[in-house]
């Protein structure tokens, strides 16, 4: 079967800096892939790459079979329809009520009318448990928490066939973010899209995830279900697992 996502050789580099140096990976349809590394390691720029944010210097990024690497205009605009993200920081826009913020790709990237655009957000409000009250208030009024489940609504608000999840739980406090992490888990389960997370959270990994990847030296170095992660074989997966960060080199 087609991989949903499919990278090959996908190489990365900033100056003399090489970040991504040959990645191979393919995430298949309904699959919630984590990928795993320390601080440094690429994460973000693999990320990027994927989502068209960056032009890999190599390799291609394949969605449901076809190369989008080279992709521009209109024909860039047809496969972003696909994603939803959820990025680090929220990116909310502090001048948008949160109703706004969560329709905003409906109204400005595909013209739907307000009051439509306002009942889906209202309706992914609720999906992420806030209360319609919390749809008039700005993202400056809520808790950071809450703003993770605006993110969440937003990125799920065109029933996106691929969700991804740039370091869902950074700054929050363990209870909230094993609640965001429970929401992400659901979520990708009920609506059936496929995901792709990055973290170095491994309670969050082990949360969200079906299947592990660890990028070290631009390079996924292991792969396999998350239930197998204590089982890899593989030394530096195992200090990653366990938390021993002195030895990671990142």
């Amino acid at each position: 079967m087609t991989p949903k996502i499919e990278l090959r050789g996908v190489c990365k580099r900033f100056g003399s800096e090489i970040v991504l140096n040959g990645v191979d990976l393919a995430v298949a349809a309904g699959e919630s892939l984590v990928i795993m590394g320390g601080s440094g390691s690429g994460k973000s720029v693999l990320l990027k790459c994927i989502l068209g944010l960056l032009m890999p210097d190599a390799g291609a990024v394949l969605i449901d079979g076809e190369d989008v690497t080279h992709l521009s205009g209109r024909a860039r605009d047809h496969v972003m329809r696909k994603f939803g993200v959820l990025f680090q920081g929220g990116a909310l826009f502090d001048s948008l009520p949160v109703w706004e913020n969560v329709a905003f790709g409906l109204m400005r990237g595909r013209g739907m009318a307000a009051a439509e655009a306002k009942a889906i957000a209202l309706e992914k409000l609720t999906r992420v448990g806030l209360s319609p009250t919390v749809a008039m208030l700005s993202p400056a009024e809520l808790s950071g928490g809450m703003q993770k489940r605006v993110g969440l609504a937003r990125a799920i608000a065109a029933d996106p066939e691929i969700l991804f999840f740039d370091e869902p739980t950074t700054g929050l406090d363990p209870l909230m973010a094993d609640v965001i992490d429970t929401l992400i888990a659901n979520t990708v389960r009920e609506t059936g899209v496929t995901a792709v997370s990055i973290t170095h959270d491994m309670a969050s990994a082990r949360k969200i995830a079906t299947r592990l990847a660890m990028l070290r030296d631009g390079k996924i170095v292991w792969s396999g279900a998350a239930a197998e992660v204590d089982r890899s074989g593989d030394t530096y997966v195992t200090q990653f697992v366990h938390g021993r960060d002195d030895k990671l080199g990142a």
